[in-house]
């Protein structure tokens, strides 16, 4: 990520974490402005280019009650919300044009050893993504805060596969989720290592529209095992492809967000990103 954009989403990512913290307060432009070192018309500028909405709306996302708000409207209609809410406008679903494909034993038997495996680093508005791919599709998506470490952690995943540094179609593809001029690019398909039991679990995420949210209970009630949620979270805390895949979107019954495998802050910032382009 270039250096100029990488430090604004710090900066972003700052004045979310405030804004989580003191909602109750519905601090003042100024003294979110001054906790990052701007003044308030370029924090008022900069904060809207990047979430599309001004900072006081966006402390609105992040209310608790909203996400009560949102889990109601899909506590029980999950599937059938995602195909009603339509895909024109900035609240299209990607969702819809993604596939996932499990990995037959044989593809990583040994760690890999049969996999070729390309990746690439990428910018997005939460930071820098490491992004990887098969043949046949996306195996691999982590925000790489630490690239170093990011890439140790999809070479543990296949030790003995094949790597090469380079961009290709699969991977274009799947980041078009960040253009907010998005339209249909090839069908996403993702080659995933996982157990039937996850690859469901990924599956119905899949299915919670973008600036909706669901919980652990409503995804086990989904695939028709709600005694499983403590499995749920734990296949979630495991998705292999970060945003695309969107457990982001999965938050604790009480409206509670949660933690998030890279960054609790992070989340929060994705949660109320999206809900700021469905409702703008």
């Amino acid at each position: 990520m270039h250096g100029q954009e990488n430090l604004n989403f710090k900066r972003i990512a700052e004045a979310i974490d405030y804004l989580s913290t003191h909602f109750r307060e519905q601090p003042a432009l100024e003294r979110v402005a001054e906790r990052i070192h701007l003044s308030p018309f370029h924090f008022q500028r900069l904060f809207t280019e990047w979430a599309g909405v001004s900072p006081k709306k966006f402390t609105q996302f992040l209310t608790v009650d909203y996400a009560k708000t949102i889990l109601q409207q899909t506590n029980a209609t999950l599937a059938d919300t995602a195909f009603e809410s339509g895909l024109s406008g900035t609240g299209r679903l990607h969702d819809l044009f993604v596939s996932i494909e499990g990995m037959t034993p044989g593809e990583y038997k040994n760690g890999g050893e049969s996999l070729a495996i390309n990746y690439s680093f990428a910018e997005s508005p939460f930071g820098e993504l490491l992004v990887a791919s098969t043949t046949k599709g996306i195996c691999h998506i982590a925000f790489a805060d630490d690239p170093g470490h990011a890439l140790q952690e999809l070479q543990h995943s296949f030790p003995r596969a094949q790597y090469r540094q380079m961009v290709d179609r699969i991977q274009q593809d799947a980041l078009h989720i960040f253009s907010h001029d998005w339209t249909q690019p090839d069908r996403i398909k993702l080659h995933l290592k996982g157990t039937s039991f996850q690859l469901k679990v990924w599956e119905t995420l899949l299915k919670i529209p973008m600036g909706r949210l669901s919980s652990y209970s409503n995804i086990a009630a989904s695939i028709q095992q709600p005694s499983a949620q403590r499995a749920v979270g734990t296949a979630i805390g495991r998705n292999p492809v970060a945003f695309l895949i969107p457990c982001h979107r999965v938050i604790q019954a009480t409206g509670s967000f949660g933690s998030y495998h890279w960054g609790s802050v992070r989340k929060t910032a994705i949660i109320g990103w999206e809900a700021a382009k469905v409702a703008g």
